[in-house]
């Protein structure tokens, strides 16, 4: 290539623009160029009208064995030829590498419409965990309503039993009091009882007083009698004194008597009075403490009711709440879970936008490595062309060659053939690309190349 440049000098100047396109449509380049052959035959005027016919031809058979191909000549074109083959093998290459290259373009394009079908996909989570939410706010909503019924329900039962307490406790009181009449009555009773028993006793001491009154008024009596029949008196008044006494001892102890059966009668009779109101009194607190002991009974079976009762609301009332703080965990993670998971597909979402975005990238070096691929194979082309071109002008140029060799054998004036020029100096070619986006997306992408 280097040998080609030197030789026979390097394009001036192209210009291409390319539009990459994701439909992998063909790029237009438009490719100008000054190659022309370095070497010009210049055209020569022999004069042979001096020469004879017969002896022209003679001489033209006879110098034809001269006309020997230059060796450096041979070795410039084997040369080229391997150059040309080595090119060949490259342009091949750079054929295959192209053809890759479209198929990882369609690979590529593939993967952007499945990004982009991707990333226009809306996702229904915020819906199913908007339903699953309310559903849970429903539920939890249910709970707290059962809740507050199970509370009202507790509280009614708390003032049931409150006032079943109190009921009791009053119950208490009048049992207390009953039994404190009771033993008030107890006592008074026993009061009678020792009041009875002092009347026996003051009856009984009565009864020996009198007895004892009268054994001394009958002693009395017979001790007068004998001092009477000892005196042997007989005295009228004595008669009638003696009589006095026996009416008097007799008056006396009908008195006592009449007393002491009054006393006795009125003790007896206060005693059995005593004793009916007492056992009536007994009977009535005995009835009375009966009906008390049935209704505390009552108020006993209502109460262990009531505590069964309210043992149950309280179980059931801690086995709702530990439903509900079993929804509110349910609902907390099924949330911290939508939660994740939205988290989760945003990260993905968010990787696949990157991976999207290097693909593109990508995407956007292998259309630039395509783009100068394309114009290096026009480029291979051109020169390609241009040593067609050179290999064909070639035969003439040896033919002048031979014709000039012949001349200056015969003094011929034959004008030399301008030299050879300088293949131009090598020129730099600048790459300028340009792409437009909006909203963050490409929309043109544009490649100029100017030659400096």
């Amino acid at each position: 290539m280097s040998l080609y440049n030197n030789r026979y000098g390097s394009p001036r100047s192209f210009s291409s623009r390319s539009h990459g396109s994701l439909s992998g449509r063909p790029s237009v380049y438009r490719i100008s160029t000054g190659f022309q052959p370095a070497m010009q035959r210049s055209s020569s005027n022999l004069n042979l009208s001096r020469l004879p016919p017969s002896s022209s031809s003679a001489f033209l058979l006879s110098s034809l064995p001269n006309m020997e191909v230059d060796p450096q000549m041979q070795q410039l074109r084997n040369q080229e030829k391997e150059q040309i083959k080595g090119l060949n093998n490259q342009f091949v290459n750079f054929i295959d590498k192209v053809r890759d290259l479209e198929k990882q373009n369609k690979i590529l394009e593939t993967q952007l419409a499945l990004l982009k079908e991707k990333d226009a996909y809306k996702s229904n989570i915020d819906q199913i965990t908007q339903v699953s939410a309310n559903r849970l706010k429903q539920q939890i909503d249910a709970l707290l309503h059962e809740k507050e019924k199970l509370q009202m329900e507790l509280h009614n039962m708390q003032g049931l039993v409150e006032e079943l307490k109190n009921r009791y406790e009053d119950d208490i009181n009048r049992r207390n009091q009953i039994e404190n009449d009771f033993v008030l009555t107890k006592k008074d009773l026993d009061d009678a009882y020792l009041h009875k028993v002092d009347n026996e006793s003051k009856l009984d001491t009565l009864t020996d007083e009198i007895q004892y009154l009268k054994q001394l008024y009958d002693e009395e009596l017979k001790e007068l009698e004998h001092q009477v029949q000892n005196a042997k008196v007989t005295v009228a008044m004595d008669n009638s004194r003696d009589l006095e006494m026996k009416h008097i001892m007799d008056e006396v102890k009908a008195q006592y008597q009449a007393m002491a059966q009054k006393s006795q009668q009125e003790a007896e009779y206060w005693y059995n009075c005593k004793i009916e109101d007492m056992e009536n009194q007994v009977k009535r607190n005995n009835e009375e403490l009966k009906a008390l002991k049935n209704e505390v009974n009552d108020l006993n079976r209502m109460i262990q009711r009531a505590n069964s009762e309210n043992e149950a609301l309280k179980n059931q009332r801690a086995n709702l709440e530990s439903a509900i703080s079993m929804a509110e965990e349910h609902g907390e993670d099924a949330v911290r879970n939508a939660k994740s998971h939205i988290r989760d597909l945003e990260e993905a979402l968010k990787r696949a936008k990157q991976d999207m975005a290097l693909k593109v990238r990508e995407y956007q070096e292998l259309m630039n490595i395509k783009l100068a691929l394309d114009i290096e194979i026009a480029t291979y082309r051109k020169l390609l062309e241009g040593e067609e071109t050179r290999m064909h002008g070639q035969k003439p140029n040896l033919q002048a060659n031979a014709i000039d060799k012949l001349a200056s054998t015969l003094n011929f004036d034959v004008k030399s053939t301008p030299p050879v020029k300088a293949a131009p100096n090598p020129k730099k070619v600048l790459l300028v690309k340009t792409i437009e986006t909006a909203n963050g997306k490409q929309v043109t992408e544009g490649t100029e190349y100017s030659v400096q």
